[in-house]
């Protein structure tokens, strides 16, 4: 069964039948009788054959840093929905937080395998920069300010500011930082600066300690905070890169008889499913994590759909969200 089969079947013409296919204006009359012989003999249009008509896929090339992340889920959610409603589908790429993959699959998705790609980046080396300048296809940069394609990201420097003057607002003179690795510039080096910040315009920066770099983990956090009890060191506020962070921290302390908010103030980042449900429940960071992944998916679909690639860059707000442990 093809499609000269359903034209002959249904009394029009082939080029009526691609029409009808592809989404083009048909009558009333005859998408009635071209859809009834679809659904009378089940045919199914062949998917190659129109990759090779029309030189596109359907498919968007999603590099993810890793799988296990609410954050990550929540962007992918928000890119799904566009995209599906585009009449695409994700091809997902997990790199568990290894850049080296992200070079990678950057390289499998430039050979035709895909009409566009969205990459959650982790980092953005010199090797990922050159990648980037010579893709064949569109491709959107989501968590991350790259200048050069566009890209998606949240204020991280003003909201990580924002949060540590709660911390000092509730008294903290001693506050610590808990970050990650610098390569990620939003998380780990964005991030950090606004804490620095907000200690610098109280006159309190020389008072800061920097912890890490920590890993994306509970137990990361859970080990920096009894080396920095087993250290002597004095402390009275840790604020953490993210909340899976603040976990491990919230935990440490409880299990030393630190109480918090009383002894010591914790806070985070990504307002997490967790951070609620902790005991006490986390003042945290809200970031808007579904709208950035709708933003990436209309961004590279449009570019798609033009032909062409443009650079637009894309810088998305914050809400402190305040809770028991501040």
């Amino acid at each position: 069964m093809n499609i000269k089969d359903i034209a002959e079947m249904a009394g029009v013409s082939r080029a009526t039948v691609s029409r009808y296919l592809n989404n083009g204006y048909v009558s009333d009359e005859k998408k009635q009788k071209i859809r009834a012989i679809i659904e009378k003999t089940g045919y199914v249009p062949s998917t190659q054959a129109k990759m090779l008509r029309t030189k596109q896929t359907k498919l968007v090339g999603v590099i993810i840093p890793r799988l296990n992340s609410e954050s990550v889920s929540r962007i992918l959610e928000g890119i799904g929905s566009v995209l599906e409603d585009g009449g695409y589908h994700m091809l997902l790429a997990n790199t568990d937080n290894h850049y080296e993959k992200e070079l990678e699959y950057l390289k499998i998705f430039s050979n035709d395998r895909v009409d566009g790609v969205i990459l959650l980046a982790s980092a953005l080396t010199r090797q990922h920069r050159e990648l980037l300048s010579n893709m064949p296809v569109p491709v959107v940069i989501a968590g991350q300010e790259y200048r050069e394609k566009c890209c998606v990201f949240h204020d991280d420097k003003n909201a990580a500011r924002a949060l540590a003057r709660q911390l000092l607002e509730k008294g903290c003179r001693r506050p610590v930082y808990f970050g990650v690795s610098e390569e990620d510039v939003a998380v780990g080096r964005r991030r950090r600066e606004g804490f620095e910040l907000a200690l610098e315009e109280q006159g309190l920066l020389s008072d800061a300690r920097i912890m890490g770099p920590c890993l994306f983990n509970a137990q990361s956090g859970y080990e920096q905070t009894q080396s920095l009890i087993a250290g002597g060191k004095d402390f009275d506020g840790v604020i953490c890169a993210t909340d899976t962070i603040a976990a491990g921290v919230l935990l440490a302390l409880r299990e030393a008889d630190i109480r918090v908010p009383e002894d010591v103030k914790v806070a985070g980042f990504g307002d997490s499913k967790l951070a609620a449900l902790m005991t006490p429940s986390m003042t945290t960071v809200h970031y808007y994590y579904e709208e950035s992944g709708k933003e990436a998916a209309r961004m590279v679909m449009e570019q798609m759909e033009q032909g062409k690639d443009f650079a637009k860059s894309v810088m998305l707000g914050y809400e402190i969200v305040l809770r028991k442990s501040l």
